[in-house]
């Protein structure tokens, strides 16, 4: 295995460095056709530039990558860019481009497109961001990915993107959508209990390795909902860390449900008598 990351240093960006060069330059290297696992960090000026060049100039040198086989678009971290201002486009052209790609992880959801998704062999598909849209939602709902193993989403509040419905969430887990999925991550959200209630029974449990509903505001009345299904406590893993369970719930977690993971309790904000909770990853 190849892995190579490229990033765009402040300085190299103010001097005019951009990041489809970069992947020029890369393209005419050697280990391009070695090249198995592809990271592209900060393009420079990503809260100003979106990844659309990008994703032209990958889609344009396919053919010099042959074995690809993991691309990452936008890590980088908050000193680099805030999450929540990365600017990404419409990654749709890279489903077609990269047949034999098996796993695609994008951070940031401002502009985020996938489009029609459809392609034989990705088994890993990870969205980092603050708010994840509902129409990127809808996408993966009505996606084509029968090898998909692992779903890890990062849904988001509403002041960074998130315009979705519980109904929207759940419908990227239908029973049958997905027929190999092994994990699932719906995550870092502010409506965490309507999620855990929701899914806490759904039939798509019964196929799941791994439940993700951490780092987001799961509070007691989530928790009770996955204490109380049969299928919860089927699983092999359950991950609610950062959370906003009380002691007790969080101990009655721990004794009846030795597969969840209950790391990082949180407690409440509380302005004015109201109580305030947020999801790990916002800004």
């Amino acid at each position: 295995m190849t892995e190579i990351k490229l990033s765009i240093g402040y300085e190299d960006y103010e001097n005019g460095k951009k990041m489809d060069e970069a992947l020029e330059e890369l393209a005419g290297r050697p280990e391009a056709a070695e090249l198995t696992d592809l990271i592209i960090g900060d393009w420079g000026g990503a809260y100003e530039n979106s990844s659309e060049l990008i994703v032209e100039a990958l889609v344009r040198l396919k053919d010099r990558f042959p074995a690809l086989k993991s691309l990452f678009i936008g890590d980088m971290g908050f000193e680099e860019c805030e999450v929540s201002w990365i600017m990404q486009s419409n990654l749709n052209p890279l489903f077609g481009a990269f047949p034999d790609l098996t796993s695609l992880t994008v951070k940031g959801s401002t502009d985020l497109e996938l489009g029609e998704i459809e392609h034989a062999r990705l088994e890993e598909l990870t969205i980092i961001c603050g708010g994840l849209g509902s129409r990127v939602l809808a996408s993966i709902a009505e996606a084509k990915l029968p090898a998909l193993k692992k779903l890890e989403l990062y849904i988001g509040i509403e002041d960074y993107g998130f315009d979705g419905t519980t109904e929207d969430v759940l419908a990227v887990a239908k029973p049958g959508l997905f027929p190999n999925l092994t994990y699932l991550g719906l995550k870092d959200s502010e409506i965490q209990d309507e999620i855990a209630e929701a899914i806490a029974e759904s039939d798509i449990l019964d196929r799941l390795d791994t439940l993700d509903l951490s780092e987001g505001t799961l509070s007691d009345a989530g928790a009770q909902a996955l204490l109380d299904s049969a299928k919860v406590r089927a699983l092999n893993v359950l991950d609610l860390h950062y959370h906003y369970m009380s002691a007790d719930m969080t101990r009655r977690i721990q004794s009846e449900l030795p597969n969840a993971n209950v790391d990082e309790r949180q407690e409440a904000d509380v302005y004015n008598g109201e109580e305030y909770r947020s999801p790990m990853l916002t800004e």
